[in-house]
């Protein structure tokens, strides 16, 4: 049973991270410049932000054993994996490990970017030339709250 309430408290908190996400970022875009990824920078960094100040507040304030499992892997998990990341980064700073904390910060950074580059180019491979010079670079996510941007302008 226990197993099960941490499956829902999970699913529920990642649900509400994602849609969190998504609509978030079609409002932003709504009132930003498609030459910079507005949307995807304001949710990391409001991220980042929440999983610093949750963390330390659920750290000291515990209201529930699955507050953290609701909050920090289900809602920000499902909002952005990139504030993990940061507050990773901070602990092994913290540590003092700042030679691992600069590798860490390096290897996700370049590694992440090679993952990206690689990931495309096999896909573009992968397709038929017809919807390879159609489609961009663009992530799934983006381009998903750039086309619902776009159907909102169109109304």
């Amino acid at each position: 049973m226990e197993t099960l309430s941490k499956i829902v408290v999970l699913s529920i908190g990642g649900s509400l991270g994602v849609n969190a996400r998504y609509w978030l970022g079609v409002g932003i875009s709504q009132f930003s410049s498609s030459r910079f990824p507005w949307a995807t920078f304001v949710i990391n960094v409001t991220g980042s932000f929440a999983i610093g100040f949750l963390t330390i507040l659920l750290l000291r304030w515990l209201p529930h054993p699955n507050a953290r499992l609701f909050f920090l892997t289900g809602f920000l998990g499902g909002y952005t994996t990139f504030s993990t990341f940061e507050f990773d980064l901070l602990t092994m700073l913290e540590r003092g490990e700042h030679r691992l904390a600069a590798s860490y910060l390096a290897g996700s950074v370049f590694l992440g970017f090679v993952g990206v580059f690689l990931g495309a180019a096999i896909a573009r491979g992968l397709t038929e030339p017809t919807l390879r010079s159609t489609v961009s670079a663009v992530a799934p996510a983006a381009l998903e709250t750039r086309e619902a941007g776009d159907a909102h302008e169109r109304h």
